[in-house]
């Protein structure tokens, strides 16, 4: 079991865990969306390849490529130390996403009278179905920018400006949660800012941050990935 527990946090472990579900999104983006699979995708999605396009990065899997190849370079770091039972911690880490999604899930269901029983008045926007494999790109691509990219750099920025480590990781946890809750309600295709909404996905980013730091990369994803298709397929 701690050889579990330390193997799931390796990159090569996350690499080999995402590699399938990156494929089958992307795939699954060109085949059925064709030329428009620009109107299927994920709001991080879309944002992250219209940041790409600033640099004149424009191809199609250029955004899936650039995934794959930092947790391969990490992997490459680390390879001293990789998991010696890739199968078994693939299916282990698969179990676990499932049940971190299945355990938010519940909470989400009961958010509502929670906050009721507190006195707390909130009023619950309806959510609109999607496509599942919206749901799974926005496990992968969420993940990437909220935990990979900005909860990793601002504690490498406030350990920089000397910070206590566990001062760091509290503030960057806060901050990376509250910017991914906002990030949903800017823009265009934002959605209205509701108090209920912003709250629970700013409890849902500190959630993931948890496991991004406790259970690795690959079951943040997963974790979140599972969590969006459960709240958008499973209605009751």
């Amino acid at each position: 079991m701690p050889n579990y527990l330390r193997s799931t946090r390796h990159p090569w472990a996350s690499l080999l865990f995402l590699f399938p579900l990156i494929a089958v999104y992307e795939g699954g983006m060109v085949y059925y969306g064709g030329e428009r699979a620009a109107t299927l995708r994920n709001g991080a999605d879309a944002w992250l390849r219209w940041q790409l396009e600033l640099f004149g990065v424009e191809h199609v899997f250029a955004a899936p490529l650039i995934v794959v190849a930092v947790l391969a370079l990490w992997t490459w770091w680390r390879w001293a130390d990789r998991p010696q039972d890739p199968v078994s911690t693939w299916f282990g880490m698969a179990f676990e996403s499932g049940a971190f999604a299945f355990l938010l899930w519940q909470f989400s269901r009961n958010f509502g009278p929670i906050l009721d029983t507190l006195g707390v008045r909130l009023q619950v926007a309806p959510r609109a179905e999607a496509q599942v494999l919206t749901f799974v790109g926005a496990g992968i691509y969420e993940e990437v920018l909220f935990r990979l990219g900005l909860f990793a750099g601002m504690c490498l920025i406030l350990r920089i400006v000397l910070l206590p480590k566990s001062i760091a990781v509290l503030l960057a946890a806060f901050g990376s949660a509250l910017l991914f809750s906002a990030a949903h309600h800017i823009g265009p295709y934002g959605e209205p800012m509701q108090p209920y909404v912003f709250l629970f996905r700013t409890l849902a980013g500190l959630y993931f941050t948890f496991l991004f730091v406790a259970r690795g990369f690959g079951i943040a994803v997963g974790a979140h990935a599972g969590y969006d298709v459960l709240a958008g397929v499973v209605l009751t």
